[in-house]
């Protein structure tokens, strides 16, 4: 398998568990070419540049499933690879309250560029992975969302999206409320209709694979310890989901 060692990785490749996970956003460097996109260190730093404790959450889940992992190496800021290229939020000139002036007044083969770099070689990471598999494995993206969002505090904890194909998320929904260790729901703190799915649609959907995208709130997850503990439980609930998933394919064999 290739990808572009710049702006993608992926982990345990030759992994054999009933997942394969991406995480969009688990980098926040910016390349040096873009002169760190004029931003101040505290933007580049910002949840406005990645998902916050995300990557450390994919890769304790990869490891508890033997489960691939595609991450990004480049920050959504030069490229949001959750986005397609004629998406305005693909390459946005302000994310929430930091201005990136980096973004400012690009050209189609400016942006063109970006893509090349970024998006293509991500993708292309994913569809390797799922292409080497003789199964149809789950698709799973994992991300983190802030607790306060242009000024309004999100009491969600965990959030369970879909796009088209709905039924783990349900699952995941029920075994996580089953628990009743987290304030839960049902595409929050975003839903398809955000632009949120664009890698679940792209890969799982177009595919047929169960997909999921699972949204932590940072807080939870900012360290590697509790990035890990996290990881524990969600560990769980998607194995449950997964049998409860596969319980109505094994009644009617």
């Amino acid at each position: 398998m290739h990808s572009d060692a710049h702006s993608a990785e992926i982990i345990r490749a030759d992994g054999a568990g009933p997942i394969v996970f991406a995480c969009d956003h688990a980098s926040c460097a910016i390349p040096a070419g873009y002169d760190g996109l004029g931003l101040s260190e505290d933007a580049r730093r910002s949840h406005a540049a990645w998902d916050i404790g995300a990557r450390d959450l994919a890769l304790a889940l990869s490891d508890a499933f033997d489960a691939p992992l595609v991450a990004s190496r480049v920050s959504r800021l030069v490229y949001d690879v959750n986005r397609p290229l004629e998406s305005p939020t693909a390459i946005p000139e302000k994310s929430e309250i930091f201005d990136v002036p980096g973004n400012h007044g690009l050209s189609d083969a400016d942006r063109q560029a970006r893509f090349d770099s970024c998006h293509a070689p991500f993708h292309s990471a994913i569809s390797d992975v799922l292409d080497a598999r003789d199964d149809a494995p789950a698709f799973v993206t994992i991300h983190s969302f802030t607790p306060v969002y242009n000024g309004v505090r999100r009491d969600v904890e965990i959030g369970y999206l879909h796009d088209q194909g709905d039924a783990l998320a349900r699952a995941a929904l029920e075994a996580e409320q089953a628990a009743g260790r987290y304030r839960a729901a049902l595409n929050e703190p975003y839903a398809a209709s955000d632009g949120v799915t664009h890698t679940l649609r792209l890969h799982g959907e177009a595919r047929g694979l169960p997909t999921l995208m699972i949204e932590v709130r940072n807080d939870l997850i900012d360290t590697p310890d509790t990035a890990r503990e996290m990881a524990t439980h969600l560990a769980e609930v998607l194995r449950q989901s997964l049998k409860s998933i596969a319980q109505p394919k094994e009644k009617s064999a």
